[in-house]
């Protein structure tokens, strides 16, 4: 349900890590926003200590200051997407990351944004993709939310995709999405309606596949 933005976050995920630092040790002392102790990330997320520290020494170059901006978040994530204005769409994926909302994306919620994403079970990233679609963080997703969303996919891929995209295809995906997951026609999709859809998606592959092979 939610796969483009796994995927345009794997790609940041790789960004970052082709950032590595050529240094072999673990260098923290230069940084003004230390991380919070490693053994307690490694607890909260995911990632084994190594993948931290190697994540941590990718980041550090990309930021030193230890925090990424908005601003920053939208440069790094334009250059992905030359042909197309990205902008709209880092925003909303920048505002998933930060979950407190400070403005401001630190070591800590960076890494706990990838585990999920990356590593997470289904809940978990189902879960995530429920609160990256629901932008005001109301417990509902609107046909309007869902609009945006679609508008700023289309806006990053840049009017020179094949085969091309017509005005009303972003309303129709919208269209498509409700009619699969509000299931009581309310015009809101609750988060027990998206889980519930997208778990019988799942399964409905799995079970295809199976025949297949």
């Amino acid at each position: 349900c939610h796969g483009h933005s796994l995927k345009e976050s794997l790609i940041y995920f790789k960004y970052f890590s082709l950032t590595e630092s050529a240094e072999d040790e673990f260098e923290i002392s230069f940084v003004c926003h230390r991380p919070d102790d490693l053994d307690i990330l490694q607890e909260e997320t995911e990632f084994s200590k190594k993948e931290l520290q190697f994540l941590y020494r990718a980041f550090k170059n990309e930021c030193p200051s230890g925090v990424v901006t908005e601003d920053v978040f939208k440069l790094i994530y334009s250059q992905f997407f030359p042909q197309g204005d990205s902008s709209i769409y880092a925003h909303y994926l920048f505002e998933a990351f930060d979950t407190n909302r400070n403005g401001c994306l630190s070591f800590k919620e960076f890494v706990a944004g990838l585990s999920l994403i990356l590593r997470g079970s289904i809940y978990d990233r189902l879960n995530w993709a429920f609160n990256f679609y629901d932008l005001d963080k109301d417990g509902f997703i609107t046909r309007e939310e869902m609009m945006k969303i679609m508008k700023s996919i289309y806006n990053l891929m840049g009017k020179y995709v094949y085969p091309s995209i017509h005005d009303d295809t972003p309303r129709e995906h919208v269209e498509n999405f409700f009619q699969k997951m509000d299931r009581n026609h309310d015009g809101l999709i609750t988060i027990e309606e998206f889980m519930e859809s997208c778990q019988k998606n799942i399964f409905e592959n799995l079970r295809i596949f199976q025949e297949l092979h």
